[in-house]
């Protein structure tokens, strides 16, 4: 009896650690807010009404939440598969499954497949093909295109970029099988705020990337103002562009003033982070870019709701 209690506990353990494994791999944190804004970007689409009774609505907006963090898993486990040797030599990803040698390259690949295309599938099937072809875009582009070049070129934030800015307009392709100017203005807001985002977590975590040979500075050297320059144009065009949702009546007065305060703030703390240069500024630049984000998807959608 005791025997049979402890084989149970045994593999107890043991699917409890390859649940975390998966979550690993998965990096729910890091996604829901993606994916977030693909939810946001399918409410704000014309013919989507929100009622908070509305059940058919709430079905559609946890299936496109659903079908996203099940891309974008895919997306990040082909990521570590890729960048497992790197992982290796940075303290903050040494312990992930690959690296930790919990989890072999097989296994890995087999549930990056069944994520990535019963996410993009789930999505074509529920709303139209043109959100489930987009969505596998997305994951190719990011999974071998921006992941290999981080290596190679700086040029690998501007990629990657791109997969990442499209989760709003994948909302609103599922809203409306087609590729709307309210679509691609999300798309713009969420493309330029991950420039400053990244490169203050590269400038924090610099010497974990630089022992990795990952280069996503825009400069070579860290001591330079350059990165806090670029930082300061991008956040800088996120000011103006708050009008735009309001012009093109995406948005209302409240949802624009609160997208100016936000870009202000992302753009104050970037003009900081140029002046002194050094590891506390870049973190406010990265706890900036956490704040903007989620503030202004709610703020774009709170006069709809």
């Amino acid at each position: 009896m005791l025997r049979e209690e402890s084989v149970k506990a045994k593999w107890h353990l043991m699917l409890l650690s390859r649940a975390r494994d998966y979550n690993q791999l998965l990096k729910p944190n890091l996604s829901g807010m993606v994916v977030f804004s693909s939810v946001i970007g399918y409410l704000m689409a014309p013919g989507i009404s929100f009622h908070w009774l509305d059940m058919h609505m709430w079905q559609q907006t946890i299936t496109l939440f659903i079908g996203g963090m099940l891309v974008t898993g895919g997306a990040n486990t082909i990521n570590q598969i890729l960048e497992r040797d790197s992982d290796k030599l940075m303290k903050r990803t040494r312990l992930r499954p690959m690296p930790d040698g919990r989890m072999e390259q097989t296994e890995a690949w087999i549930f990056a497949a069944v994520t990535g295309i019963a996410g993009a599938a789930l999505l074509a099937y529920c709303f139209n093909i043109q959100a489930g072809l987009l969505s596998f875009f997305s994951l190719l582009l990011y999974a071998f295109v921006y992941t290999p070049m981080k290596k190679i070129h700086p040029v690998a934030v501007l990629i990657g970029a791109i997969p990442g800015a499209l989760p709003p307009l994948i909302g609103w392709v599922a809203a409306t099988g087609s590729l709307g100017l309210g679509g691609w203005v999300l798309f713009l807001l969420q493309f330029f705020w991950q420039f400053p985002h990244f490169w203050a977590i590269a400038y924090v975590a610099f010497d974990d990337y630089n022992n990795a040979g990952i280069r996503m500075l825009p400069t070579k050297e860290k001591e330079t103002k350059f990165t806090g320059l670029q930082c300061m144009f991008y956040s800088l065009v996120l000011i103006p562009m708050a009008i735009i949702p309001r012009m093109i009546q995406l948005t209302g007065n409240i949802g624009m003033w609160l997208c100016l305060l936000a870009g202000i703030m992302y753009f104050v703390a970037s003009v900081m982070f140029y002046i002194n240069n050094d590891h506390k500024s870049a973190r406010r630049v990265m706890f900036a870019s956490f704040i903007y984000l989620p503030v202004i998807l709610l703020a774009l959608i709170c006069d709809k709701i």
